[in-house]
């Protein structure tokens, strides 16, 4: 396919088109992966020429930093919509932990970039990234996370009373959870969110001095939350169960 060669309308209106490479490599890393994100097929899909992605962005790696970082903007919106679940730190927790599952779910190549996973390409961002970048980025996300986690500890819930510790654990558990089952280790499971994270979930809950009745009734609650109000209100595919 002839390259289109239109880099007055890059000059002109660069924001524009800084925004549709991005959004085009984004949406190309959920369709085809890793492999086709070459400079030739971004431009092509974004009706430029190859010069763009260099004037935009320099090149590809860097073009992926900002790519990693509409990715963690979208995962932290995504944990501030299900933070606002309900008045319970726990089902708020159970909340973030289904939503982070949905964004994986969404565009798991992003999903593995954004975490430096090594399993799906050979694009990776740039580990030293500077201030703004990925880690910070990554960091304003799990702030949200962590602020539900410290409000699970001031509720008197549990017994454990470092919610920066609670955070770590169950970030650590959910993160594993979310990327075993994108590497297809949990096929074997009809319901995995039902027979795996929820579980989990609960049994780390307990863990932490919880009650188990009050944890299931978090895990349910989020679960209702999710289906009447949250994602799978918007879509029915995206409804689960426990």
């Amino acid at each position: 396919m002839a390259e289109r060669h239109d880099d007055t309308d890059a000059e002109t209106q660069p924001e524009p088109v800084r925004d549709r490479l991005v959004t085009v490599t984004i949406a190309l890393l959920a369709d085809v992966g890793p492999s086709e994100i070459k400079v030739r097929r971004i431009a092509e899909e974004a009706g430029v020429s190859t010069i763009a992605v260099y004037h935009h962005f320099g090149g590809v790696r860097e073009l992926l930093q900002v790519v990693v970082g509409r990715g963690y903007r979208t995962l932290r919106t995504a944990f501030e919509r299900a933070a606002a679940a309900g008045p319970d730190p726990g089902a708020q927790l159970f909340a973030i932990a289904l939503s982070c599952r949905q964004v994986a779910q969404d565009n798991a190549h992003l999903y593995d970039m954004m975490f430096g996973l090594s399993t799906r390409g050979t694009y990776r961002y740039v580990a030293e990234a500077p201030d703004g970048g990925p880690t910070q980025q990554f960091l304003e996300s799990y702030a949200v996370f962590a602020a539900a986690c410290h409000r699970l500890v001031e509720s008197g819930r549990i017994t454990i009373t470092d919610g920066h510790q609670v955070a770590a654990e169950l970030w650590s558990a959910v993160h594993g959870f979310v990327t075993l089952e994108m590497a297809g280790h949990f096929a074997r499971f009809d319901n995995p969110v039902g027979q795996v994270l929820a579980p989990m979930c609960v049994n780390h809950f307990v863990g932490l001095g919880d009650e188990r009745s009050r944890a299931e009734r978090s895990g349910l609650d989020a679960v209702a939350w999710w289906n009447s109000e949250g994602p799978g209100s918007e879509n029915a595919a995206a409804k689960i169960s426990i």
